[in-house]
């Protein structure tokens, strides 16, 4: 999962990049670029670590042009060194850049085909370097006759064919203009806006519609799955559809925990969704508990406050902030490893025990993946004197791997993976375990939208939205996954001259992916003011 912007501006770009990426932050906290057009030269930072930590003020200074891109990316596996922070560059043909949020399912074929048949080298095994050089193959072979939006349609389409998986993508060719472009499935989200310019309009496509209000864009709407957009210098924004015949299936996930709440995606507010997820929940709770013993309602901060006020009030209990979060460490759920996760809860949380002494509490979470902090969480409102401790997740289970961008590949991971739901209360150590259903989920998130047609939910499904997701393809990813850890772990440990320690187990791997469905939405009803 991550953020990218693509500017293309009068002025000097590199700032409003930067703060776009600021807004974008929660997307990726391991490392940052920006990467700018200075009349057809590439002026570039790359670096690991926050956006305010990479950029400096002698580095803004050279990031010349009125039009770039930035990205942020949090950690996945093997995305652990420099050479994998983006944007990534090719010189040829023209020179491109390129931000991608998203994942390739068929990257490993897709490699080996360009080597073989395209004759090109890939300097990382990042699927986004991998879609930058289809991209420029496909964009060769197209602008023969000369670089103009056709071309880059034509290349778009090309591209469509021949990668799997979820892509939103920004990326400028120099000297001609900004490209944006989305997958056929609108899995990964990707909004354009606009504003006037002294001498004509000015576009910004960012992830998220908060990075275009920091900056004073209109949101336009939108890029649709398989959509295209060519931004020329000096001319009017350019679209066309580029691939057909794909459903509106954007990623639920993202409603749940990614997006920040005072964002639109795919016309969506997130802060509404979370609103009657929350809805839902106490709906749940309340015909399958008693809840005449619980005295109050802590949120989990902070992604789960808005689903928590709403489950407070429908029981008709206290709402209270119980825990106080340490802004400066970053989100558990994108650390790059376990054993940063597992220790970082309690350097992020700190109970309030006024709150919890002597009562019966109802903990509410966005979502419960690893289980690492929903037991430590538990954990700790034990300690700070609670009765008893609920849990209440406003997702459901997470059972299966993402293929999608998210990092979930490993089932030995999922704390729900193979488990029933009473298994996953014992780990998490908690008094009772309340977890929304799916049906609900979606009917919260989608309550009147007419586009979308359903979302891909398949960490809760098992049910891959693109197809294509086999058996085969989750053990690649389990083991990618596996390696990446195992490469962490021995570059935090100092050399020792002892014998290393055996190689863990492979992880166990999930079933056999059922053949692609989609999870229908249930009859909606017209959204009250």
């Amino acid at each position: 999962m991550c953020g990218i912007v693509g500017l293309m501006s009068q002025s000097p770009a590199a700032q409003e990049i930067y703060d776009a990426l600021i807004m974008l932050q929660h997307r990726g906290q391991d490392a940052a670029g920006i990467v700018t057009d200075d009349d057809g030269i590439c002026r570039k930072r790359r670096a690991r670590g926050l956006v305010r930590e990479t950029f400096r003020t002698r580095h803004m200074h050279n990031l010349r042009g009125s039009a770039g891109l930035g990205h942020v990316r949090y950690p996945t596996a093997g995305s652990d060194k420099n050479s994998e922070t983006q944007p990534f560059f090719v010189n040829s043909p023209y020179g491109i850049a390129l931000a991608h949020n998203g994942n390739l399912t068929n990257a490993h074929d897709l490699a080996q085909e360009m080597r073989m048949r395209d004759r090109r080298y890939l300097n990382t095994s990042s699927d986004s370097e991998l879609l930058l050089n289809v991209f420029a193959h496909e964009l060769l072979r197209t602008a023969r006759r000369g670089m103009d939006a056709e071309a880059v349609f034509r290349a778009v389409r090309g591209v469509h064919k021949r990668c799997k998986g979820a892509y939103s993508v920004a990326c400028f060719i120099l000297g001609y203009g900004l490209v944006a472009f989305r997958d056929p499935y609108g899995i990964r989200p990707l909004v354009v806006g606009r504003r006037e310019g002294k001498r004509g309009p000015e576009y910004l496509v960012a992830s998220e519609s908060v990075a275009l209000q920091q900056l004073g864009f209109e949101l336009l709407r939108d890029v649709r799955p398989g959509e295209a957009w060519f931004f020329g210098y000096g001319e009017e924004a350019a679209t066309r559809q580029c691939a057909a015949g794909k459903r509106y299936t954007p990623c639920i996930f993202e409603y749940v925990y990614f997006a920040r709440p005072d964002s639109l995606m795919d016309r969506i507010s997130v802060h509404k969704a979370r609103l009657r997820m929350g809805e839902r929940l106490a709906d749940k709770i309340l015909r399958e508990t008693d809840t005449s013993d619980i005295d109050v309602v802590i949120p989990v901060p902070s992604t789960s406050r808005t689903s928590a006020m709403e489950v407070a009030t429908r029981l008709n209990v206290k709402y209270r902030e119980g825990f106080i979060k340490n802004r400066y460490i970053g989100r558990t759920f994108i650390m790059p490893g376990q054993n940063e996760r597992a220790r970082s809860v309690r350097h992020k949380l700190n109970p309030i025990s006024l709150e919890f002494r002597g009562k019966n509490v109802l903990l509410v979470d966005d979502s419960i993946v690893r289980g690492t902090t929903s037991r430590q969480i538990v954990e700790m409102a034990r300690e700070a004197g609670a009765k008893k401790v609920y849990f209440a997740s406003a997702a459901p289970p997470v059972r299966y791997q993402n293929v999608y961008g998210i990092d979930m590949p490993a089932p030995s991971e999922l704390i729900a993976s193979g488990r029933s739901e009473e298994q996953v209360r014992e780990r998490i150590g908690a008094d009772r375990l309340i977890y929304q259903d799916l049906g609900d989920l979606i009917s919260a998130v989608n309550f009147r939208h007419a586009e979308i047609t359903g979302f891909d939910v398949s960490c809760f499904n098992g049910q891959y939205v693109t197809g294509g997701v086999d058996r085969k393809l989750l053990s690649r990813v389990a083991r990618e996954r596996a390696d990446g850890e195992r490469s962490r772990r021995r570059k935090r440990k100092p050399r020792v001259t002892s014998a290393p320690a055996a190689p863990t187990a492979a992880a166990a791997l999930a079933p056999a992916a059922e053949p692609a469905r989609m999870a229908e939405l249930p009859a909606l009803k017209a959204e009250s003011s």
